[in-house]
This record gives structure tokens, sequence and C-alpha cells, in this order.
């Protein structure tokens, strides 16, 4: 007797008569994989902030330079500027980079989502040295290069572990 099947499993349906894909591919799931990524970017996020910390009890970072940010938005006089510099920041460690690493971590070396945070931490790095350069200069400039370099595979870190840890649900559209 000859075998007439094609050798391919049908998808898992659910109740709602949705494979897995097609269940993730809907709007619901695109909002939540935008809800992991923002998950992800502020959990980065918080750990990088402790690294900055310790930056700044060592004297090569200063929070207050998180007003620039205010500036270049122009409200300069008509909000708390470090505070809202930090929002903007923390804003976009939350929506665009996540995003960003959602398209490239297939592209990213690394067997994993972590490893592959690492790596992306450390090529987004690369602007923001520069970007926060305030004038340091002899040792200063060493700690606030490693440092910030250490804040950036840390937040890396975060969002590759947040990824990797809803990384059971089908690979994201995003």
């Amino acid at each position: 007797m000859e075998d007439t099947s094609s050798g391919v499993e049908d998808p898992p349906v659910n109740d709602d008569g949705l494979t897995e894909a097609e269940e993730f591919d809907s709007l619901a799931g695109i909002l939540a994989d935008g809800v992991v990524g923002a998950a992800g970017g502020l959990v980065g996020t918080a750990m990088m902030t402790v690294v900055f910390l310790i930056a700044q009890s060592l004297g090569a970072f200063n929070l207050e330079d998180f007003a620039i940010l205010t500036e270049l938005v122009g409200l300069t006089g008509y909000v708390p500027e470090v505070l809202f510099g930090f929002f903007i920041f923390l804003g976009g460690g939350m929506f665009p980079w996540p995003l960003l690493f959602a398209s490239l971590k297939a592209y990213l070396p690394g067997q994993s989502d972590p490893v592959s945070g690492v790596f992306f931490g450390a090529a987004m790095w690369t602007g923001f040295v520069l970007a926060f350069y305030t004038g340091q200069s002899g040792l200063m400039l060493v700690l606030y290069a490693v440092l910030t370099l250490v804040a950036h595979i840390v937040y890396g870190i975060g969002l590759g572990a947040v990824f990797n840890y809803f990384s059971t649900r089908p690979d994201s559209i995003v």
C-alpha cells in the first residue's frame, strides 16, 4: 500500500479556529509583541541606570547630562530639566531601541537573545559615548568610556533576557 500523505503535519488549531501563527499575526499578537519590547526596554534601562549611578559616584558621568535632551526639545525652563531628560531617555530605551533590536536580532552575532543584546548595546554605545561626552579627560575619560560601555552592554543583556524569556511565543513580526 502506498503512503499518500505529504509528510507535513497540519498546524495545531486553538478554540477560535486559528493556528498559532495566525493567532500571533493578529493585532492582539502584534500589540503583545510591543508590550514585550517595552518591558525589555524598561528592564534594560533600569539596569543601565544602576551602572550610570555607579559611574556618577566615581565622577565619570553626571546624571544632570540628561538635561541635554530637554534642551534639544526646547523645554528648558518649563519642566524639571534632568527629570524630563531622563524620561525622554527612558522612552527611547523602551520604544524605538527594542523595536530596532527585534528587527535586527536575527542578524546580530550570538546564539541567544541576551548575547545578541550585548552586541546591540555595544553598537548603541558608539553614539551615546559621543553625544553625552562633557569634556572628561585622563582617568575620568577612561572611566566614562568603560562604564558607559558596561551600561550599554547591561542594557542589551536585560533587553535580550526579556525577549528570551518570552521566546516561547512564535517569532515576532516586529
